[in-house]
């Protein structure tokens, strides 16, 4: 029997649909919620590859939603592959899930283990600083330099292993009310600035080079001397076209790969 899965920001549903009563606080359609959890639950596993869904007005019923909103999210997940319409037999879980989507990059950095298995890292949020933009900044964002930029430092781990650390960029002017305590940031920043701030990731450009760890690599990622790291220098632009997150991710490669893989 196929259980209400709850995405990472613990969101059944029926609590998603009473969040989306107010439009003004979270801009996100019912739709995306439902799309997320089954999304997730396909992900992580939880509907293998066979899978036969149950049927829209029993997936309705189960997520407290309407027909048509479950309608619409099978439909993106079956456009994005992630499900099959069968004749004869329903919905069907396919084991060609787009791990590489933006779509779901608000959940999985692009970590692969030396199995070539997607691997799920968690982050840890290390400062939540405000600074000036510098001159070079200032040009990327379109901003006046000194606009205050607020600063994310963060590690991520794989089971406890660090992998990677990050500092992040976002104009504080967007970002009202962001949390400034490390512990309260959310752990899906793509998911937050959409869900409380309407910004939706719609690019990214990235690139990628590698340098020798600094001081500050060998010990957040628990490095010897000399030792190597994949620096990726990533722009995230909005729906709008506008540069939303500016960030450097630092990671090791000894044993987890970055893929970048474009269908």
């Amino acid at each position: 029997m196929l259980s209400i899965p709850k995405n990472e920001a613990g969101v059944t549903g029926k609590q998603a649909k009473a969040a989306a009563s107010d439009q003004s606080s979270l801009p996100v359609p019912l739709y995306e919620h439902v799309k997320r959890q089954i999304a997730e639950a396909i992900l992580v596993g939880e509907l293998s590859p066979g899978t036969v869904l149950p049927g829209e007005v029993a997936l309705a019923a189960r997520y407290g939603v309407a027909v048509g909103t479950i309608r619409r999210a099978l439909a993106d997940l079956t456009a994005d592959g992630m499900l099959v319409r069968r004749r004869k037999t329903g919905t069907v879980v396919t084991g060609r899930a787009p791990q590489h989507s933006l779509r779901f990059f608000f959940q999985y950095f692009r970590l692969h283990g030396e199995d070539g298995g997607l691997q799920r890292s968690v982050p840890e949020v290390l400062s939540v600083t405000l600074r000036p933009a510098d001159a070079e900044e200032a040009i990327l964002f379109t901003e006046v330099v000194g606009e205050p930029l607020l600063c994310l430092h963060r590690v991520r781990r794989v089971g406890r292993v660090p992998v990677m650390h990050s500092r992040i960029r976002i104009v504080a002017r967007r970002v009202p009310d962001f949390p400034h305590a490390p512990a309260s940031v959310p752990a899906l920043l793509y998911l937050h600035l959409l869900d409380a701030y309407g910004i939706r990731i719609a690019a990214i450009r990235e690139k990628l080079m590698a340098e020798l760890a600094d001081k500050e690599d060998r010990r957040l990622l628990a490095l010897a001397s000399p030792n190597a790291v994949l620096v990726i220098r990533e722009e995230a632009y909005d729906q709008a076209g506008a540069l939303a997150i500016l960030s450097e991710h630092r990671a090791t490669t000894a044993h987890h790969h970055y893929v970048n893989e474009i269908r």
